[in-house]
């Protein structure tokens, strides 16, 4: 218990730094993947191919590698960030083409039906999506997402490789510390735990009470 008890304020940055992450991260790929869906599903070609290249592309590159191209591509066109705001980018931008996926899936559930009846009474494509199609989309596509969510907060450890203060970098100073290097990744993984068994249970609840609307 010494790892922790004497090194509680680092752990609790370290979480918090993860928590951040995950939030920021997590806000930024839900509104660019919902998005993103929309150009894969529009009746616009260049939006479909725009939709497909970004899923296409980020879905097939390694996440280190796209933290390397945003840290150190961006700068080179005059764009100069904090790290945090860098990897809250990179995080983001990766999780929104699964996010996207999972939306395009949900999208895919709602009967044929429900859009020709809103384009019957005149709705354009954007209120089509946002009003009918959506809405109705949602309970199928809570917990694919939260699944995804999950992963986020998983991968935002690689973050901890850039300068940006998460629960994985604690390791580090506490190794130099001289601390158990066993039982430093033991009360990170219970950090971690903490964090996706939240996000398990917030996407529990949605399903549920979703699930009693309908």
């Amino acid at each position: 218990m010494n790892v922790l008890t004497d090194n509680y304020s680092l752990f609790g940055k370290g979480l918090w730094g993860t928590v951040q992450l995950t939030l920021l991260a997590g806000a930024l790929s839900l509104v660019v993947g919902v998005i993103v869906a929309g150009f894969r599903v529009s009746p616009v070609k260049a939006l479909r191919a725009f939709g497909t290249a970004w899923v296409t592309v980020l879905r097939n590159t390694p996440l280190t590698l796209l933290f390397f191209a945003v840290l150190l591509g961006l700068p080179r066109f005059g764009l100069v960030l904090p790290f945090r705001v860098f990897a809250i980018l990179a995080l983001g931008a990766y999780t929104s083409a699964f996010i996207c996926e999972a939306v395009r899936a949900g999208i895919n559930t709602v009967p044929l039906g429900q859009g020709e009846a809103a384009r019957s009474l005149g709705m354009t494509f954007t209120q089509t999506l946002s009003l009918v199609v959506l809405p109705q989309a949602a309970r199928a596509v809570i917990s694919p997402i939260g699944s995804t969510l999950i992963a986020l907060a998983k991968n935002s450890a690689i973050a901890g490789s850039f300068s940006v203060t998460e629960l994985l970098g604690t390791y580090k100073p506490l190794n130099e510390l001289g601390y158990s290097i066993v039982w430093t990744f033991v009360w990170i993984a219970v950090g971690y735990l903490i964090v996706t068994l939240t996000i398990s249970a917030v996407f529990n609840v949605l399903e549920r009470k979703l699930g009693v609307a309908r």
